[in-house]
């Protein structure tokens, strides 16, 4: 396979050689086009050395043969990393000012951009509106995952690993349509229930693996719908998803109810709460009023899941998931086990969580279990990887 690497002029261009050399130790043809600026970082030799291919930054060479407009007409696939806030500044105005950018819009491959720059630069409003128009278009994006920058640093803005960005790259124009012709609801992100007009209580999902089920589900040719309760600032759903924003367990659950029968396959991979507050006060209450204490009466919400179950129409697979806190992975599989057989789910994804795993990460570690209790996966990793596992699963439990 013929591939593009786009280098631009950050830090975590060091981590780009090993990118490169993963493509190419994989058997594909790699031609990486660093930017000037990247060539202050990593030197041309370098790439040479890495790709197997010659290396210019110029539109003015190999001017017979078009280069400008060659490259990306010869390729398969495009990776940008690292994709510094100017480069997707630049791609977002269809800038054309040297090879990469003359690259970029010559080619009809999947484009798929590694981010990398400091937390504040990520936040931005400007860098946020350039995301949501390159994902509008079709650009996929790998991370940036949360760590440590350059500087002392540390936040969201680090580029993926090499690894991590090329299983997402080549699973772009490697991975099976599988799913085409079927409809496919998730729900995804942590439900809030309010308090007063300024307090709620929630929890600490933030959507990521929802988010990456449903990305995984269009992916594979899938016609995806998300409900969405509160993701995180920095999770945002695929551009080929139609989302559905709700905030409270009560409207999620009628989110569902109301898209449900048209679904082939039904993923709830939110975090419901199951309880809310028995009476929401009208205004924000102070201590003043309480001093000392304040009790809450909760009632229970209803189960979301146990009324998908019960409506359920004649082909449909319904997937449930189970965020536990457990001393092993032997108690998580018993736990997993019971809850499958109490709601009658055809899937139970069952996951360990806990003050610094699972929720709020990049990775994650799936059990996933049949309604007899029989263990059919067992998956971790990133979350698109733990969401294709998922995604496989629900495939092998559709053709019993």
């Amino acid at each position: 396979m013929f591939v593009v690497v786009g280098v631009t002029g950050g830090i975590a261009a060091y981590k780009t050689v090993g990118l490169v050399r993963l493509l190419v130790k994989a058997g594909h043809d790699v031609h990486v086009v660093p930017t000037d600026d990247a060539l202050r970082f990593v030197g041309l030799p370098t790439w040479e050395a890495i790709s197997r291919n010659p290396v210019t930054t110029s539109v003015h060479d190999d001017v017979a043969r078009v280069r400008h407009v060659a490259l990306g007409q010869a390729a398969d696939l495009v990776i940008v990393a690292p994709a510094t806030a100017n480069t997707l500044a630049s791609m977002t105005a269809g800038l054309a000012s040297d090879l990469l950018g003359t690259t970029l819009l010559a080619t009809t491959a999947p484009v798929v951009v590694a981010p990398a720059m400091h937390t504040e630069m990520w936040r931005h409003p400007a860098t946020a509106h350039n995301m949501d128009v390159l994902r509008a278009r079709g650009v996929h994006v790998v991370g940036p995952a949360d760590g440590a920058l350059t500087g002392g640093d540390s936040g969201p803005g680090r580029m993926s690993e090499p690894e991590e960005i090329v299983a997402a790259a080549l699973a772009l124009v490697e991975r099976p349509r599988d799913l085409a012709g079927l409809s496919v609801l998730v729900s995804a992100g942590g439900t809030r229930e309010p308090i007063d007009p300024v307090r709620f209580l929630g929890n600490r999902s933030s959507g990521r693996q929802g988010v990456a089920i449903a990305r995984a589900a269009a992916d594979r040719g899938a016609t995806v719908t998300l409900v969405a309760a509160h993701l995180d600032a920095d999770v945002r759903p695929d551009p080929r998803v139609e989302v559905i924003s709700v905030g409270t367990a009560d409207e999620l659950g009628r989110a569902m109810d109301a898209t449900a029968p048209d679904a082939d396959v039904i993923i709830m991979a939110a975090a419901v709460a199951d309880y809310s507050v028995a009476a929401v006060s009208e205004h924000k209450l102070r201590k003043q009023e309480s001093p000392g204490t304040l009790t809450l009466d909760l009632v229970e919400n209803r189960d979301v899941v146990a009324g998908l179950v019960a409506a359920r129409r004649p082909g449909q697979t319904i997937v449930a998931f189970a965020a536990e806190t457990v001393d092993s992975e032997q108690e998580l599989l018993e736990r997993a086990r019971a809850k499958a057989a109490r709601k009658g789910v055809d899937l139970l994804a069952a996951n360990a969580v806990g003050w610094t795993r699972g929720f709020e990460s990049a990775d994650n570690a799936l059990t996933i279990v049949g309604r007899d209790g029989d263990v059919v996966s067992m998956a971790s990793g990133t979350k698109d990887d733990t969401a294709h596992a998922l995604l496989d699963a629900v495939l092998a439990a559709r053709t019993r």
